[in-house]
């Protein structure tokens, strides 16, 4: 009997964590899934998860015609990555379904009678995939898609969708040189100063990483701190600073920077990232509704736990794994950290709060209802060389969304808005 590729084994076993167990794809991974592989079948069992994911309605909608009834959920799931190997990524018809048959065949008696099926209906979809490019761009799932067509419109939404389905390209921030080094990668200098790479590959193998010369980071993920704009000595404090892009950015600019978490072992990720890149920061692993800092702080960066809705194009995971109630008790932690970090600043000094999210309710109605607490707080203009006129939120800020910059692969979605301490 032929062996099972292990990669697709356990792209599976991620796709069934996220879908069974509603894990994020992070959480499955840290779960163990990918214990055992190579490096290299890890990064291609999370990419064949990854696309699984992005392309589960268009998988089904091929599946749908040769399906008298649904599979059992494992054996769906390996019709769904078979489909897309097949029809996304351009993947062999005889390779992958000689792969997918002999995974069943190797998952035990209750799963290997269905290898005829899998045979049959896979052979049956090879034959079809030209209907592929004509499906439509999934939809959000309604407690979502409903929320943004109601602060949007549909076209948007509509838009959101389509960039969602195209995924994201790879961005990274350079400690200095931008030009020099979007030469030397072959990369396009993005008009907000991040570098946006021409193909996915190896990123520790590119040149600048072993050296600590750039890091990865959404071109969106990088507004907050140069709006920001930390000066050199200034106090800065990162709050929910992990996974720690804004902190090496804060650090390169020649702040003094306190880098707070609540997770360790993200902050010790980030710790290894700023010896990789030359960069010091201090950090706290504590609570930031229980820590306080010893002195005022110049300005102080708050990235606020949210539903992380502007990321879908990179995690396509979280519309599975989330929903409308769960997210809810993010908006009143949201409040509570702005209010606790205006009470940190010196007169004068700055709050910077972002959130990766699409949904006004952790944006625009935040920093309404913050202004409306704190008569000692006024917004300031968000201002940012390279943003497009069209980021601009209607009451301040920056609103970026992933049907933005279409013609260059998009942006994260994000809203930025920086808050003064008007008190003498």
């Amino acid at each position: 009997m032929a062996k099972a590729d292990p990669a697709r084994r356990a792209a599976l076993g991620l796709i069934a964590g996220v879908m069974e167990d509603h894990l994020t794809l992070a959480e499955a991974i840290s779960a163990g899934v990918l214990e055992g592989l190579s490096p290299g079948d890890r990064a291609r069992a999370q990419r064949l998860a990854l696309s699984t994911l992005r392309h589960l309605a268009q998988a089904d909608a091929m599946l749908k015609p040769h399906l008298r009834r649904r599979p059992p959920p494992d054996v769906q799931a390996l019709l769904r990555l078979a489909v897309t190997e097949l029809s996304a990524t351009g993947g062999a018809p005889h390779g992958v379904v000689d792969a997918a048959v002999t995974l069943v065949r190797s998952a035990g008696p209750r799963v290997e009678s269905f290898a005829g099926l899998v045979n049959a209906v896979l052979r049956k979809v090879a034959a079809e995939t030209e209907r592929w490019p004509t499906l439509p761009a999934p939809e959000l799932p309604g407690w979502l898609r409903g929320r943004l067509m109601s602060a949007w419109g549909k076209p948007a939404t509509q838009a959101m969708e389509r960039a969602h389905l195209a995924g994201a390209p790879l961005d990274i921030t350079v400690k200095s040189d931008p030009e020099g080094w979007a030469e030397r990668l072959g990369a396009e200098l993005l008009p907000t100063g991040s570098l946006r790479l021409p193909a996915r590959g190896q990123v520790s193998d590119l040149p600048g990483f072993a050296e600590g010369a750039w890091w990865v980071q959404d071109a969106g993920a990088a507004l907050a701190a140069r709006v920001l704009a930390p000066q050199p000595g200034e106090r800065v404090l990162d709050l929910c600073a992990a996974p720690g892009g804004k902190t090496l950015q804060l650090a390169a600019a020649g702040a003094q920077v306190t880098a707070l978490d609540i997770s360790e072992a993200r902050l010790a990720r980030m710790a290894q990232n700023l010896a990789r890149c030359g960069l010091t920061a201090e950090t706290v692993t504590a609570d930031a509704l229980q820590w306080a800092p010893p002195e005022p702080c110049d300005a102080i960066l708050l990235d606020a736990p949210c539903s992380a809705t502007g990321t879908i194009r990179r995690h396509p995971d979280l519309p599975f794994v989330k929903d409308g109630p769960g997210i809810k008790p993010l908006f009143a932690l949201q409040s509570a950290l702005i209010d606790r970090a205006a009470g940190w600043l010196k007169p004068g000094g700055r709050l910077v709060y972002c959130t990766c999210s699409l949904l006004p309710d952790e944006g625009e109605a935040q920093i309404a209802a913050a202004l409306a607490r704190n008569p000692d707080l006024s917004l300031a203009p968000a201002d940012l060389p390279g943003a497009e006129p069209g980021w601009q939120a209607p009451a301040g800020g920056l609103r970026t969304r992933p049907d933005f910059w279409p013609e260059r692969g998009g942006i994260d979605g994000f809203f930025v808005a920086v808050l003064v301490n008007n008190r003498r």
